[in-house]
């Protein structure tokens, strides 16, 4: 599995991934979730990717031959991010077709594959695109500026509590780092190296990029202070009374 995280905030943009793929305990490898294409000068456009691996290679690989090739459709002719977005759900579906017809007979085989595509088209605001594997895709708002795939249930509730559209760029790289410690303490198919991607908005660079590994010293540093400082407020927390109790009653 994976966790990926895109932030678009007031200031850009901050995207996360881990590098893990579990095919079950004994088959543990480390790809990159996170795909940067080698658009035109005027625009820069990241895509991080779950589910199937072999769904999603193909799927970048189609997106850099369209590109090297110029075809029709691909990255340097789209005018809006909302367009590369339908064009990337529709190779996704393609992908995934071939995928099934090449796994038929396989109970447990699952072509299916989730996209976030971010970045930006010089003229229009920077921005954050969630690709189901249907095809169809959602955006950041205001009130949610953020977007996950992959095993996101466990780092939801920190970037719900921290991350607002205000938060300023460095501060929610730091949340998001977070947010992918918990995943990785919780669920052991994500793991490091972790990738971290911090654009600047009308910048059209992609040069603050980092990448973590398990043994990295400010991760260690950061893992253990985010855990001494949780246990710091928990053992502050208000007691329950135990004159408030009362006895439970029988269901009957």
């Amino acid at each position: 599995m994976t966790y990926c995280i895109a932030a678009s905030l007031k200031e850009g943009l901050v995207l996360t991934s881990d590098s893990r793929t579990n095919a079950g305990i004994d088959s543990v490898g480390i790809y990159s979730k996170m795909h940067v294409f080698d658009t035109s000068a005027d625009r820069k456009i990241v895509l991080l990717s779950a589910g199937n691996l072999a769904t999603t290679q193909a799927v970048v690989e189609q997106l850099r031959r369209d590109i090297k090739e110029q075809t029709s459709s691909n990255f340097d002719t789209v005018h809006y991010l909302s367009d590369a977005a339908e064009y990337v759900g529709k190779i996704s579906l393609e992908k995934q077709h071939l995928n099934v017809e090449a796994g038929q007979g396989q109970s447990s085989f699952n072509p299916t594959a989730t996209f976030i595509l971010a970045g930006q088209i010089k003229g229009e605001r920077h921005g954050a695109y969630l690709i189901y594997p249907e095809g169809n895709f959602i955006t950041t708002s205001v009130q949610t500026p953020f977007l996950q795939i992959g095993e996101h249930k466990y780092g939801k509730p920190v970037l719900d509590r921290f991350l607002r559209i205000d938060t300023p760029l460095e501060e929610a790289g730091r949340c998001c780092l977070i947010s992918m410690n918990s995943t990785i303490r919780s669920n052991a198919s994500v793991g490091a190296p972790v990738d971290l991607l911090i654009y600047r908005t009308d910048s059209l660079s992609l040069d603050e990029s980092y990448r973590f590994s398990e043994d990295n010293d400010y991760l260690i540093s950061l893992r253990k202070i985010w855990q001494e400082k949780l246990k710091e407020v928990f053992e502050i927390l208000p007691h329950f009374s135990k004159e408030d109790s009362r006895p439970l009653l029988s269901d009957q």
